[in-house]
């Protein structure tokens, strides 16, 4: 995650000031040749959703798409940009949708839908968030621990006390402030994807033929277990967790309207579609890459060790090189992820505990130290545990962090496109079905691993 570029400058803002009918400034009708030009800010956003969205997630996209052979790899392909695109755009246009200038994502939640649905977004947001900070605290435990094994040939401490050591180390970062965090992210991001390039072009020269053998979809379904239907569907939540940076959504629709006014709609579809390529042919380079050099019988082995693509490739190939800097690039990626979600994990948490202490209207409670230490005190007592148990990380993914982030990123904004007065130029586009199918597929995870308990 990188510093929130600041807005444009004074002249962008009053040459394009919003129209007079502020509930649909952000989505009016312009013609976009009279749009203000590409400039700085724009590319500093452009790499700024870029740099959100890479993160350690993209660490395990690999694995879900591999072990279903390449029919799934060759349908990701199709659908990534499509899909992440379409879905942001929705969810920017429904932030520029508000009346205010300035209004955030909940704020327009609440102005739309009730004060009700506010609170159900401030709900929601915490769950989209959360349950990611807890599959990074079984990743870096996970990491760590092979690292220690394979590597340095050095047998880990118990799972328990390795959890409470990592976890802990990461919340004391967490706890010498935020600015130093931000600090941190913003250093860590573009490294980690010249990493991950490099990586990928250092992988070429052991791409082999097994890929191509799972043309065969009997093939594919012995290493992944499921037909290609169900790897489909497995598939497209550890898609929707991998590329999504709607965390940062809110905040640079907001920056973007006060900049551009009534050419804020075109100018965010304009950033978002720069964005959303960059990410898309970084992140498929990489996926191919190591779907090519191993096998979907690797990937399988990859998920039941429940590890990172990265760790299974230091264990996996006799390289010195591959084999202590991959495990460490993981660490400091899982590292950074884990200490940019806690930022809003920790948000939504104590904006819950607020709204709810609140709501009878005979407490006042406000942000304090005391609020934070207690918002701390939780987040490490559960990633601790939650580490330890060891669940399976794809299957967290699969039906707790995709799920959640879909209700919130992808049918929330189709929604309200089609039920909002100032989106309903957006109604009955193809795109809007396409994006709330894609939501559904997320969400039928659930069922099915409930089904699968049963």
């Amino acid at each position: 995650m990188s510093h929130t570029p600041q807005a444009a400058s004074g002249s962008v803002a009053a040459a394009s000031s919003p129209e007079s009918h502020p509930s649909s400034a952000g989505v009016a009708n312009v013609d976009s040749s009279q749009a203000p030009k590409w400039n700085k800010t724009d590319t500093l956003w452009t790499l700024s959703l870029f740099g959100t969205a890479i993160g350690a997630g993209v660490l395990f996209l690999p694995i879900n798409a591999g072990i279903g052979g390449i029919i799934p790899l060759i349908i990701l392909a199709v659908i990534a940009f499509p899909m992440t695109y379409w879905a942001h755009r929705g969810l920017t246009r429904f932030v520029l949708s508000g009346s205010s200038e300035d209004a955030d994502l909940t704020e327009t939640v609440t102005e739309h839908f009730g004060r009700g649905a506010g609170a159900v977004m401030n709900v929601l947001y915490f769950l989209s968030v959360y349950p990611i900070l807890l599959v990074y605290s079984v990743t870096i435990t996970n990491t760590v621990n092979s690292f220690l094994e394979h590597q340095l040939g050095v047998t880990p401490l118990p799972r328990w006390l390795m959890a409470l050591i990592l976890v802990g180390g990461l919340i004391f970062i967490v706890s010498l402030g935020k600015d130093i965090i931000v600090r941190v992210m913003s250093y860590l991001v573009y490294p980690f994807i010249a990493v991950l390039v490099l990586l990928g072009i250092y992988l070429i020269p052991k791409w082999n033929g097994a890929l191509f053998k799972t043309f065969d979809p009997s093939v594919a379904a012995e290493a992944s277990g499921h037909g290609l239907a169900v790897t489909l569907m497995l598939l497209i939540p550890v898609m929707v967790f991998s590329f999504n940076h709607s965390p940062m959504i809110s905040s640079f629709a907001v920056d973007r309207r006060q900049a551009y006014g009534k050419f804020a709609d075109f100018k965010t579809g304009q950033i978002l579609r720069r964005a959303e390529a960059l990410m898309v042919i970084v992140v498929m380079f990489f996926v191919f890459s190591c779907a090519l050099a191993l096998s979907p019988e690797d990937m399988a082995q990859a998920k039941e060790q429940n590890v990172t693509i990265l760790s299974y490739l230091a264990n996996h190939f006799d390289n010195p090189i591959i084999s202590w800097a991959a495990p460490i690039i993981a660490m400091v990626a899982v590292a950074k992820s884990f200490l940019g979600h806690y930022l809003g994990a920790a948000e939504g948490f104590e904006g819950l505990v607020i709204k709810g202490a609140n709501a009878g209207g005979k407490r006042n409670i406000t942000h304090s130290k005391k609020l934070s230490t207690g918002t701390l005190i939780f987040m490490l007592i559960t990633a601790w545990l939650v580490a330890w148990s060891n669940p399976s990380i794809l299957g967290m993914i699969e039906t707790l962090c995709g799920p959640t982030i879909a209700i919130l990123l992808f049918l929330m904004p189709m929604w309200a496109i089609h039920t909002v007065p100032a989106l309903q130029k957006y109604k009955g586009k193809a795109s809007n079905y396409f994006i709330f199918v894609m939501g559904l597929v997320a969400l039928a995870t659930i069922i099915y691993s409930i089904v699968q308990a049963f």
